[in-house]
């Protein structure tokens, strides 16, 4: 798999044939290449609907497209909330299911309604080998000036992924170095889109990677993965 981010194409360089389809792509400001496949995907994202509904009748703060808001999901109208997609972080349908549960919760007057924290969201694309991720990256660590220590166990040291024959793809674990805090837990491989719900609920009880990797995890499962590289970021994995 390949991956060229920032970069951009001339749709005059789509040349399809009977083999499949070329393009003329590259790093923007950089030499292009062409690349041949069979076939070609465009996926050039998606708009907000936020024209003609009657927000300009009202004090909500529209930029570049996106109902500004704040923690709580509040418009700068009084008694206007907005969620999903009109208000950018991250268009992902469990995302604005949360902030919809955020929204509700603070119209209902609950005094202790947590802010909304796009980092704790976890993401998921559905693609084989499946991706899911929770928290920070590596590099995001590095932009913040955060010490990390990290672990990395692939899924070829799990039984069930064995079993399945599926085990292509790895866990990583990213925590601060000096307070043990989970900072970002990245998955690629089986079923990483279930998997990432422990991640999610570690981040949520703040959990350290000692206290995932003495959580017992059933044997044969593919949730062993998440216990071994908790264990491995302090050098005690036991099957890697």
């Amino acid at each position: 798999m390949k991956v060229i981010t920032n970069a951009r194409f001339d749709a005059a360089s789509v040349i399809v044939g009977d083999d499949g389809v070329r393009i003329t792509v590259g790093p923007e400001g950089k030499e292009a290449t062409e690349i041949a496949a069979e076939m070609l995907l465009v996926a050039a994202g998606r708009g907000t609907n936020v024209e003609d509904v009657g927000l300009e009748t009202t004090s909500a703060v529209i930029d570049r497209g996106f109902v500004k808001v704040d923690g709580h999901m509040r418009t700068k109208e009084p008694h206007l909330y907005a969620i999903g997609d009109i208000v950018g972080g991250l268009m992902l349908a469990h995302t604005a299911a949360h902030e919809g549960i955020i929204a509700a919760h603070t119209i209902a007057g609950d005094p202790d309604v947590h802010p909304m924290d796009y980092v704790k969201q976890p993401r998921a694309t559905y693609c084989r080998p499946e991706i899911a991720s929770v928290g920070l990256t590596e590099q995001q660590c590095e932009e913040r000036g955060l010490p990390i220590k990290t672990s990395k166990v692939p899924f070829q040291a799990i039984g069930k992924a064995i079993i399945g024959g599926e085990y292509e793809g790895f866990c990583k674990i990213i925590a601060n170095k000096d307070t043990d805090e989970t900072l970002g837990i990245h998955l690629i491989g089986p079923h990483a889109t279930d998997l990432i719900a422990e991640a999610s609920l570690a981040f949520t009880l703040e959990a350290v990677p000692w206290e995932i990797g003495a959580t017992t995890h059933a044997h044969p499962t593919l949730s062993e993965i998440l216990g071994e590289t908790a264990m491995a970021i302090d050098g005690r994995s036991i099957n890697f």
